[in-house]
């Protein structure tokens, strides 16, 4: 018994002195300086987990005045966790009319004339892996088509796992999945669903199919999970996760747990949860993916899932692999600096990529800072090596959030009730109703 005791003390000094690696105080790096897009064929913009924003959130502020820059080329994706905490609850629930302000935050940022939008769901939109969740997304779906507007979808709708091909001018296919559906538990489409694709197998065969038939198209696949991550749901936790654990539950829990306290992370480190990608279901869906997309790689496979902002060489699984869950702002997470990261932010914002009719590509990073000012962060043209685009960061760095957000998130107005206020967080706390990405249901949800 001593000896297992030591060796859990031991265990945990290793990973706190892991985790305590030198961070960096800006709360990002990467490159910069690449060439403006011209002649521009189509704008695509990657931005996940908005679904809790503020009431005049600054990064929706900031995706708006950029769509409208040039609105005609604009074409939205929302990656996911589109409301939180459990998706859009029904017409009578509690928490029905936050849950629309939070999507229609959202939307309205993208609503410009000529502009596309379109959300796919994430594991929070699924009733966050509840029982309900099936329930949750289709009436998601269906409150987006009841605002009648063509340019405007969750896809893959119905609970289906795609994928969902839509191609844009000349230069851009999307494919579009739902990831969430290999990770849900029962009940949710099957085999005798209504769905195009029904079991893995023939989403993989469509998934193959995409990519094979896109010509002379940069293609883009899109899924709320990320294939590679320097985020928590990579296994990656700062010191903070390994003695105050409990401020995974609650952000205000400043109590030390040291030894004992490193239970929790190890054990998302080790498979706990089929959100983070240690989980089997997790390896499944990624390996199966991958498989695919290493016979014909796309340009990128974006997601969002971790609330930071990643820019990763795809090695030979796409040529890039991004993460954009930075989408409301101030809630955020720490990222590590891996031996495939070209750009890694703690900062609330999302990518763009413009696409020029030559059918070359331009990738920003827009961040904001802690007064809520958009700026690019970083660009890399889509044409080059990613690896060399990579600055001199040596990998094991933790990039965490600017401490100054603590001080300066504009102020807030109520979104209804008392019960339905919009979030008045401090930044580094998620609001007071959602979970944690990685909380599993209760044990009879299952």
């Amino acid at each position: 018994m001593k000896n297992r005791l030591w060796s859990c003390v031991v265990l945990a000094v290793a990973a706190l002195a892991w985790s305590a690696r030198a961070a960096l105080p800006t709360g990002e790096a990467g490159p910069r300086a690449v060439p403006e897009a011209k002649d521009i064929d189509t704008r695509l913009f990657l931005i996940g987990d908005g679904g809790v924003p503020l009431a005049r959130d600054p990064v929706l502020a900031s995706l708006s005045e950029d769509v409208n820059a040039d609105a005609a080329h604009a074409v939205v994706v929302f990656l996911g966790d589109n409301i939180y905490p459990r998706g859009l609850p029904a017409k009578d629930a509690v928490g029905r009319r936050e849950a629309e302000r939070r999507i229609d935050a959202q939307l309205n940022a993208a609503r410009a004339e000529g502009a596309t939008a379109i959300f796919i769901p994430g594991n929070h939109d699924w009733d966050r892996m509840g029982p309900a969740g099936w329930d949750a997304i289709r009436r998601q779906g269906d409150y987006l088509r009841q605002k009648a507007v063509p340019s405007l979808s969750l896809e893959p709708e119905d609970g289906c796992p795609g994928p969902v091909v839509r191609d844009f001018n000349a230069t851009l296919r999307l494919v579009l999945l739902d990831t969430q559906w290999w990770l849900q538990p029962p009940p949710k489409p099957g085999p005798s669903s209504s769905c195009p694709t029904r079991t893995e197998a023939e989403v993989v065969d469509a998934l193959a199919i995409a990519l094979r038939t896109a010509g002379q198209r940069r293609v883009v696949v899109a899924g709320h999970h990320p294939l590679a991550t320097g985020g928590e749901h990579g296994g990656h936790f700062t010191w903070e996760d390994h003695l105050f654990p409990l401020r995974a539950s609650k952000s205000w829990l400043w109590v030390p747990l040291p030894g004992i306290g490193s239970a929790y992370p190890l054990s998302r480190m080790h498979g706990a949860s089929a959100q983070d990608m240690s989980g089997a279901q997790n390896r499944r869906m990624r390996e199966a993916l991958s498989g695919v997309m290493q016979k014909q790689p796309p340009l990128v496979y974006a997601a969002g899932h971790d609330h930071n902002l990643q820019v990763l060489d795809g090695k030979n699984v796409a040529r890039y692999l991004l993460v954009s869950g930075a989408g409301a702002f101030g809630h955020l997470s720490p990222t590590v600096w891996t031996k495939s990261t070209l750009y890694a932010g703690a900062v609330s914002g999302y990518l763009r990529i413009d696409f020029e009719k030559s059918g070359r590509g331009r990738l920003a990073v827009v961040a904001l800072d802690a007064n809520g000012k958009s700026r690019e962060a970083a660009a890399f043209d889509l044409a080059a090596e990613p690896a060399a685009q990579q600055p001199p960061v040596p990998a094991g760095v933790t990039v965490k959030p600017p401490e100054a957000l603590k001080q300066r998130l504009p102020q807030q107005t109520p979104g209804g009730p008392e019960s339905e206020k919009a979030p008045t967080r401090p930044p580094d706390e998620k609001p007071s109703e959602t979970t944690p990405d990685h909380e599993e249901p209760p044990p009879h949800a299952s």
